[in-house]
């Protein structure tokens, strides 16, 4: 299985789901990454299209949510930018949007993150 990541401009169900990454989503953790140097949300923004432009395992927002679960309390990573800093939530908080109704699962494709093994 794939390190996931998801990343999210604001907190709370209105906060906007800009993608996730199904592998190696901790690249980005360090303090001198560009995405967790982002001061604003349009550096942040730009961040996160500079990674979806390297990966082939991006999952954009028009794909639809691509994990089983609900929301990225049990996504590896969560990237947030919220007043003008980017974190990571350490442990399960509250304020992670509910993703269920957008879900699209990514069986066995490189964008789930999750390998689907078959006879």
């Amino acid at each position: 299985m794939g390190t996931r990541a998801d990343f999210y401009i604001g907190r709370g169900q209105d906060a906007e789901w800009l993608g996730s990454v199904a592998w190696e989503g901790y690249e980005w953790e360090a303090d001198d990454s560009d995405l967790m140097q982002a001061k604003t949300a349009d550096e942040f923004r730009a961040a996160v299209a500079a990674i979806e432009a390297e990966r082939d395992d991006f999952t954009t927002p028009a794909e639809g949510w691509p994990w089983p679960w609900d929301d990225s309390n049990t996504t590896d990573y969560a990237y947030v930018f919220h007043d003008g800093e980017v974190t990571i939530p350490d442990g399960h908080v509250d304020w992670l949007p509910n993703m269920a109704a957008r879900k699209n699962v990514q069986w066995g494709s490189k964008k789930g993150g999750i390998l689907v093994v078959g006879g």
